[in-house]
């Protein structure tokens, strides 16, 4: 594991690559603070009107290339539902709008939102935005992968904690293993999805629950951290909500024309987000805060009734 200190020293190499890669830019950085600090370092590059967002903790398997992919996605979608004229953290206009590697680390910059509320996490009263961002995606024309938040991730990551008795017991492992080689067919192209769930459309869905990356200024609520942006059903961004969650999604989604939500399509992505959080264990060597994090959820896991179409 990782000590305080190493990850101290992460922390602030990726600070001082953010005020460098800001200052080759051209922005003034010099009073550059650090706002948030998880998988990603999160660097006000004030008095610049802009916010790098660094990612120093990545699950195993994912490399440059697929990082780079899921940024140029990211500012893409972000910068499209602007342009829709709907609230959403934009690229910063100051810089151009892609990734920027420096000293290792690879980057990206936007819009500082000034004057926000403390995050506020009320799922169910958030549900109508939800679906607003779900109606509005529908349309976007860009090239968007399928469940690319899963893909590669999870072999990689079981993989990864094998023998680690520490992070997962060699039985929930198995457990794990089997029930993602259950899964995982149905999530590998549009049509074994269509095949496994007939009549249960597709779309683009923010993939990452949208509800909790959510920005709020005493005006407006903004979209943010389109990273995990793909082609999944709606229920992919719903999953574990919960019921009086999903009734005030209902509520909102069918006067724009969303379908309703397909109870057997949302036990299998409830279950798939269940081994994403199991997988995720393997990135808490570089993060052990994910141990006690991630906790809870493993148990709730871990005492469910084996996957089962």
């Amino acid at each position: 594991m990782i000590t305080e200190d190493e990850q101290a020293a992460r922390s602030e190499r990726a600070l001082r690559a953010a005020v460098a890669a800001a200052g080759d830019l051209g922005l003034d950085a010099g009073q550059a603070t650090i706002v948030y600090d998880v998988f990603s370092v999160v660097v006000d590059l004030a008095p610049a009107p802009v916010v790098a967002r660094v990612p120093v903790v990545t699950p195993p398997g994912s490399g440059p290339e697929q990082r780079e992919r899921f940024q140029r996605t990211e500012l893409a979608v972000a910068a499209w539902l602007h342009g829709r004229g709907e609230p959403t953290v934009l690229p910063s206009p100051l810089v151009p709008a892609e990734p920027v590697t420096r000293d290792g680390f690879a980057m990206t910059f936007w819009q500082r939102i000034d004057d926000t509320l403390p995050t506020d996490y009320d799922v169910v009263g958030r549900m109508p935005d939800v679906a607003r961002l779900h109606a509005v995606l529908r349309d976007y024309p860009g090239e968007l992968r399928f469940f690319p938040g899963v893909e590669g991730y999870m072999e990689a990551s079981f993989d990864s904690v094998d023998g680690r008795e520490d992070l997962l017991p060699a039985a929930d492992l198995a457990r794990a293993r089997a029930e993602w080689a259950a899964l995982s067919p149905l999530l590998a192209s549009e049509d074994a999805f269509g095949e496994a769930f007939p009549g249960v459309t597709v779309q683009p869905t923010h993939g990452d629950a949208p509800f909790f990356n959510i920005i709020e200024t005493v005006d407006t609520t903004y979209y943010s951290d389109f990273e995990h942006v793909g082609v999944a059903p709606v229920e992919w961004d719903l999953a574990h909500t919960g019921a009086e969650a999903l009734a005030a999604y209902a509520a909102a989604a069918g006067p724009l024309g969303l379908r309703p939500v397909e109870p057997v399509v949302l036990a299998a992505m409830e279950r798939v987000r269940d081994l994403q959080m199991v997988a995720c264990l393997a990135m808490a060597p570089a993060l052990p805060l994910l141990v006690d994090g991630l906790a809870g959820q493993v148990d709730a896991w871990r005492v469910s009734e084996p996957w089962r179409l």
